[in-house]
């Protein structure tokens, strides 16, 4: 059963100022003494089972009329408190001032503050455990600037969408056939402004224009963001989360935030969020001991805190988390018009013992390591999400070999869309970490992947997980001198755009960055003045092209028949070569790959069909800063069988470099 999500087609709204930020001028109507309760029956019934989905419209603060009075009606879930008031610059922060009404069993505590206007500020004084512990509103639709920590009443309503085009196909696009090419972001650093009062940060709109622009110019389908639910450490890129419908004021107002991913979808762009179900920091403001007891999180540190990152772990086996947390899920869904989650740091909430030792973790009910409320949770998240909101993609960052992850639930699986292909990244970038002469012992690092590679619907991601904590930028991990360095990375990501699967990289990746990601400072933009990396960035640019006009690249992604070898096994010469085949079997792509730094040739390959082949790729072409070593723009086949084909091609293959032929139909 819906439970009042709307359609895209009824979610504009008539445009509405909103009011400015003001102090409450200490004046005020009595609230009424018996206010009616903010959950009916049927809320709580479904609070209860953990399937409420939209308690964002009737927890937290909203701008409503009471009677003759217009104000704001606060409520929050803190079922063990002994008293809560709301508190803020209207009453001086007084917690004797306004207290609230404990709404039954339930343990929803509620009140109306009349004539309070939009942006006044608030928390919570929630008495409980012995003190009194101020706040934030975990339902707050905007929070301060940090290191200010106080919740903001915000009205969503009133923002005019323009991208109705864009919501009325989206729910009919076909992702696994359809090229997905993601710009993973984090808008702190991707560039920085000069508004002092926001501390240097640019604001979503600024972001937005310059963003679309590059995003469009490089021909990336879709943006990922890192987290941009607010959170109080800079140095935490968004993933210690305290506000989970809120997002981060580093950039602006919510109407801002609306207006970026607007302004992306009329540019015919996605947005991804990086959205974290699975824990949270302690911050004594945030959720940790809301209502002074374990709330949120499990009361044993053996489940309920994290021992790598010293964060709390959430409840899942809990109803109202979970409804909490499915419901911050429908909600950027519902009022910012989301397309995907790529979720954080999955293997974590799967496995019990996840970074602990024997007698570190308890045991699920059948003795084992899964956490088996945490599986139910993901599939209830996923399949809400793609029930509801058709089109939005869900994605996994899991870790480990954890089957049927992107399958679906009643297969056994989790039911996301996708999963990043972390062991291909893995092996891949350790392979080109290898001096070349060296690589000819350790082909199986790049075969490998083929062995599962239909197991999952595969993102093959090269993220900002891979330049950060002294590991190096991507160019700094290729082995060699300078030019070989650029070189193996036009390599590497014209490998990746080949091989099967989705792609994802990380911003500067395609700038061929000299240091890795460093996220109090912007990317080195100007490095586009020097011709290796406007090489770099030209090539992916062309891959990016190639890739969406080719349907052999990406129509059949995640299926067997999308994929063949020529030869996997000249580890002698460190080369690779097979076929990418599209939906029509005369649409195929001959890739050939060179990971070592000698030219190869004359080379011979079988190939499927006789005919002339263009060379639709180089990544040793002078353009991209490569020695132009090459086949003329096309080559034409000879009839001698080879790798079991009755023709071949002899081609020249330059050092360290891919190239890639399409057969050119009479």
């Amino acid at each position: 059963m819906k439970t009042g999500v709307p359609s895209w087609r009824i979610r504009r709204q008539l445009v509405e100022k909103a009011r400015p930020s003001v102090a409450y001028r200490n004046q005020r109507s009595a609230a009424p003494t018996e206010l009616p309760p903010v959950l009916n029956d049927y809320d709580l019934r479904l609070i209860g089972e953990g399937k409420h989905t939209t308690l964002y419209r009737r927890l937290g603060a909203h701008v409503t009329q009471v009677g003759a009075e217009r104000g704001v009606q606060f409520a929050v879930w803190a079922p063990n408190a002994e008293q809560v008031s709301v508190i803020g610059d209207f009453n001086r922060w007084n917690p004797n001032s306004t207290p609230m009404q404990r709404g039954g069993e339930h343990g929803v505590w509620h009140t109306f503050v009349a004539k309070l206007p939009e942006g006044a500020l608030y928390k919570y004084a929630v008495r409980g455990g012995g003190q009194v512990i101020e706040k934030s509103d975990p339902f707050a639709f905007q929070t301060e600037m940090r290191p200010g920590t106080a919740s903001i009443v915000r009205d969503l309503a009133g923002y005019s969408w323009t991208d109705e085009e864009w919501m009325g196909h989206r729910h009919r696009s076909h992702h696994a056939e359809r090229p997905m090419s993601v710009y993973e972001v984090h808008l702190g650093s991707w560039m920085t402004g000069s508004n002092s009062g926001k501390q240097g940060f640019a604001t979503y709109r600024q972001i937005a224009e310059r963003l679309v622009e590059y995003v469009k110019e490089m021909g990336y389908t879709h943006v990922e963001l890192m987290p941009v639910t607010e959170h109080p450490f800079d140095g935490s890129w968004g993933y210690q989360a305290t506000g989970y419908f809120a997002p981060t004021s580093r950039f602006g107002t919510p109407r801002d935030f609306m207006y970026f991913v607007d302004h992306c979808h009329e540019n015919g762009i996605g947005v991804i969020l990086d959205w974290v179900p699975g824990h949270f920091p302690r911050d004594g403001f945030g959720l940790a001991g809301f209502d002074g007891t374990s709330l949120y999180e499990h009361d044993d540190p053996r489940q309920g805190e994290h021992p790598h990152w010293g964060t709390k772990i959430f409840n899942h086996g809990r109803n109202e988390v979970r409804s909490f947390l499915l419901s911050s899920a429908m909600f950027w869904c519902d009022k910012y018009h989301i397309d995907g989650f790529r979720v954080d740091a999955v293997a974590s909430m799967l496995y019990l013992d996840y970074g602990r030792e024997p007698g570190q973790w308890i045991p699920n009910r059948f003795g084992g390591n899964g956490n088996l409320e945490a599986m139910e949770f993901l599939r209830n998240f996923n399949h809400l999400v793609q029930t509801y909101y058709p089109g939005v993609l869900t994605i996994a960052e899991e870790s480990t070999a954890w089957p049927g992850v992107s399958r679906p639930a009643h297969e056994g699986g989790l039911g996301f869309s996708a999963k990043w292909n972390m062991g291909w990244m893995n092996d891949t970038l350790r392979y080109l970490q290898r001096d070349p002469v060296h690589r000819r012992f350790h082909q199986n690092d790049l075969t490998f992947s083929m062995l599962y590679a239909w197991s999952e619907n595969f993102i093959l991601p090269f993220s900002h997980d891979e330049v950060v904590h002294g590991k190096g930028s991507l160019l700094e991990k290729m082995a060699g001198d300078d030019w070989q360095k650029f070189a193996s990375l036009r390599l590497l990501l014209a490998y990746m755009f080949a091989h099967p699967g989705k792609k994802l990289l990380f911003m500067g990746n395609d700038l061929g960055m000299w240091h890795e990601w460093n996220h109090d400072r912007p990317l080195d933009w100007e490095l586009l003045n020097h011709a290796p990396h406007a090489g770099v960035n030209r090539l992916v640019r062309d891959l990016n092209r190639i890739y969406q006009q080719t349907p052999a690249l990406h129509e059949l992604d995640f299926v067997p028949a999308g994929f063949e070898w020529i030869d996997c096994s000249d580890a002698d010469n460190s080369v690779l070569s097979f076929i990418r085949r599209g939906k029509n079997s005369d649409d195929f792509v001959v890739v050939v790959a060179n990971f070592t730094a000698v030219v190869r040739g004359p080379y011979r390959i079988g190939v499927p069909i006789a005919g002339r082949y263009q060379e639709i790729l180089n990544t040793d072409s002078s353009v991209y800063w490569g020695s132009n070593v090459g086949n003329m723009g096309r080559v034409t086949t000879q009839n001698i069988p080879c790798h079991d084909r009755p023709c071949s091609l002899e081609i020249g293959l330059p050092r360290l470099a891919l190239v890639m032929f399409r057969h050119e139909a009479k």
